[in-house]
């Protein structure tokens, strides 16, 4: 883990970086943000951490908690909602088994994202499954690609 945040400071250091910028080298270096790398740089850089939280907190791409192998994104927009997302969601927990709580699976393979619009509101409801974009989903369909991605396991 050293070696990779020395070489993220040495990149932040040579290209007049930002918070932003180690965030995101961090979430691509391990999937999410553990606390100790954000002690780390605050430590390094006499920053306090409050301030790498505080933009990590605010923006939606970056993650506190590890991610499941499998990212599913579910649309939550007026349109979705409408067209029911919500019973998608549900499903989806169920059948992950991911506590309503939480996000991750317990076997770190899965991980439901709730976002508030996906921008693509003509073919509600709205699912990304691994970034492949899937409109006007329904329970059974949702569940076969659930069940192909499970297959692949």
């Amino acid at each position: 883990m050293e070696e990779i945040l020395q070489k993220i400071l040495g990149e932040y250091r040579e290209n007049e970086g930002n918070i932003i910028s180690i965030l995101q080298d961090i979430e691509k270096a391990f999937g999410f943000i553990p606390e100790e790398t954000v002690t780390w740089f605050s430590k390094k850089l006499d920053i306090p951490a409050s301030r790498f939280f505080g933009t990590a907190t605010f923006y939606s791409q970056f993650h506190l908690k590890p991610r499941g192998k499998n990212i599913i994104t579910v649309c939550r927009g007026t349109a979705c909602h409408v067209k029911g997302s919500e019973k998608l969601l549900n499903r989806l927990f169920l059948e992950l088994d991911i506590p309503p709580d939480e996000e991750t699976s317990t076997d770190s393979k899965f991980t439901i994202e709730k976002v508030n619009c996906i921008g693509a509101c003509g073919i509600a409801p709205v699912t990304i499954l691994n970034k492949e974009v899937l409109g006007k989903m329904t329970l059974d369909n949702l569940m076969k690609e659930v069940k192909k991605i499970k297959a692949r396991e």
